[in-house]
């Protein structure tokens, strides 16, 4: 998995110039940040679909009989993903140049918990843990054992932690016999989540500030689907007692598959199967394309991703069909 990876990141490095900028691929980012918006709030426990989801992002429409709190956590990780998106490309003004922030990550949970505690703060929460503020209260071990540290810890053992994302964004322990990059990024991303630095969001703004360090490495983000939950949760088991492997293989595994979104448009032949997100053009939108696959006009199939497919060669078919003119009745 790490040789395919590698091999895929150095043809979209030097075939195609790396990642391209949101303005450039808009369909794209689109897809992966709807597809990102609902698995990544479904881990959590949440119940919208992925259409409910596009519609919630697209057009604003609440549609299905899902509570006010499950529609506010879509908007609000949506909303931080595309912040996330903007700033791994286009820092503000006021970053400093290192790959990541304490701002940074207190800034993420404040964008994708803010909705969410609007209708429905947590609990136990006082007025200074609401988003974008440090938990005041100690977390009772998790079902596997892993306890994180005591509140008054979590500033400094979060400082040491961005000390650990800066040093990877250097380049710091790189050599021959260094663990690859993928298994590197599952121990900070397990890391994130053993320092549990907020009352609440700490899986979501987790996998947030991953997709961050990601992208402003030069990768593509990455999407845990909600049928991975289980191998994912078992992951998180293993790297908290010292072995990222298999969390490391996952994390592998995503950009590998959100990589191909990128690269297989560019490179793949007319009747080879990519998301209709890569066959956007001029004549069709995203939302033209799936109405037409969904109605059966477009040959495609919908994977258990939720992603839809089809070929240039089947829009192409589709094209003819639409402009043909149908014959006259006698």
């Amino acid at each position: 998995m790490y040789q395919r990876l590698d091999k895929a990141l150095a043809e979209l490095r030097q075939r195609f110039g790396g990642l391209p900028d949101p303005r450039e691929a808009m369909a794209i980012w689109d897809d992966i940040w709807h597809l990102e918006a609902h698995n990544s709030t479904a881990l959590e426990g949440n119940t919208l679909v992925l259409r409910e989801v596009e519609l919630l992002l697209d057009q604003g429409r609440a549609v299905g009989a899902k509570s006010l709190k499950e529609y506010n956590e879509v908007r609000g990780y949506a909303d931080a993903a595309r912040w996330v998106y903007q700033q791994a490309l286009e820092p503000g003004d006021w970053h400093d140049g290192r790959l990541l922030t304490v701002g940074e990550v207190r800034q993420i949970h404040h964008m994708a918990m803010t909705p969410v505690w609007d209708v429905a703060p947590h609990p136990d929460a006082n007025e200074r843990e609401s988003p974008g503020n440090f938990r005041e209260h100690d977390i009772q071990p998790f079902s596997a054992g892993m306890a994180p540290p005591v509140w008054t810890l979590v500033p400094a053992r979060l400082d040491d932690w961005i000390g650990q994302v800066c040093l990877l964004g250097e380049g710091a322990g790189t050599s021959e016999d260094s663990p690859p990059l993928p298994e590197r990024l599952a121990r900070l991303h397990n890391s994130f989540e053993q320092v549990h630095p907020f009352i609440d969001g700490n899986g979501r703004v987790g996998r947030l500030v991953l997709n961050l360090i990601l992208v402003r490495l030069g990768y593509p983000p990455v999407i845990i689907l909600k049928r991975q939950r289980d191998a994912y949760l078992t992951a998180m088991q293993r790297a908290d007692a010292g072995d990222p492997g298999a969390l490391g293989e996952l994390i592998a595994r995503a950009m590998y598959d959100n990589l191909n979104r990128f690269i297989v448009p560019n490179v793949a032949g007319l009747a080879r199967m990519v998301p209709l997100a890569a066959l956007v053009g001029e004549e069709f939108s995203l939302p033209a394309l799936r109405q037409a696959a969904q109605r059966g006009r477009l040959e495609a199939f919908q994977g258990p991703d939720g992603t839809w497919r089809s070929s240039r060669k089947a829009v192409d078919a589709y094209r003819e069909s639409r402009h043909r003119r149908k014959p006259r009745q006698g």
